[in-house]
């Protein structure tokens, strides 16, 4: 199989399959959703890490056209501080609750307004992350799969809460289902311009892996990690460091396991 169908694959599998199990996740009861989706955001923490740190960085490393171990750490550095920037502007935020303070819920029209963004952010996420997938297959296509896999992970939480955000703004089910399925194409789109953009460039790959890097451990760290502080009884922590720890594991093994 080329590598472009490794790509294209992957990066419509993940954007498909996450929208899918939101869109299922939501018609379950108020009270199970509100119960369950901490459990899927506490294992994507540990996915993204795990990826982050046991996947890119080791490879945007260890790469032949890696360059000094400090300008990787530096690439990590600005990526964080940009996504910081793209969060504040509301160009990247990520809704993994059933109400996001980001988008509110004054107006109708502040509503409807907060839909828009939040699909027009979905799509420049969904973009980047392509990029990303693409260039960590162009790297290894056992690291394309591991970061493929933890950009899935964190979409199902992201997407349930974007399915609450558009319902909320007046969408119907239909058409919240149909606009966020239209946004998943920002991955392929993303992935097949930067296997085009690459091929022969491949000394700006270690940057892209270090940026990928930067983009999963901000959004465990600064988006995921805060809404767990909210469950804070001796219950709550032990099942929350459990299942990061299990999505670390499971990181883990399959990128160990694919070598």
């Amino acid at each position: 199989m080329s590598l472009l169908l490794w790509i294209v694959i992957f990066c419509l599998l993940g954007g498909i399959l996450s929208v899918m199990a939101a869109s299922v996740f939501l018609l379950l009861p108020e009270r199970v959703r509100i119960n369950n989706l901490p459990h899927f955001v506490s294992f994507a923490i540990g996915a993204l890490l795990g990826a982050a740190f046991l996947a890119l960085l080791p490879h945007a490393i260890t790469s032949p056209h890696a360059p000094e171990v400090h300008e990787i750490g530096l690439t990590i550095l600005i990526g964080v501080l940009a996504f910081f920037v793209l969060e504040k502007i509301l160009l990247w935020r990520h809704c993994h609750h059933e109400t996001c303070e980001a988008h509110g819920t004054e107006t109708q029209s502040h509503n409807h307004a907060a839909g828009s963004m939040i699909l027009i952010g979905d799509a420049m996420h969904n973009f980047v992350d392509g990029i990303l997938i693409a260039a960590a297959f162009m790297t290894d296509i056992d690291l394309g799969i591991v970061t493929a896999v933890a950009v899935a992970a964190h979409e199902i939480p992201q997407e349930v809460g974007d399915f609450a955000v558009l319902l909320h703004s007046g969408f119907t089910r239909r058409k919240a289902l149909f606009f966020n399925l239209l946004s998943t194409l920002g991955t392929l789109i993303g992935g097949i311009i930067a296997y085009y953009s690459l091929s022969g460039a491949e000394h700006f790959v270690p940057y892209i892996l270090a940026v990928a890097a930067a983009s999963f451990i901000y959004i465990a760290v600064a988006d995921l990690i805060p809404g767990l502080h909210k469950h804070a009884e001796a219950s709550a922590t032990v099942k929350q460091v459990l299942l990061i720890v299990a999505g670390v594991v499971v990181i883990f093994f399959a990128h160990s396991t694919l070598h």
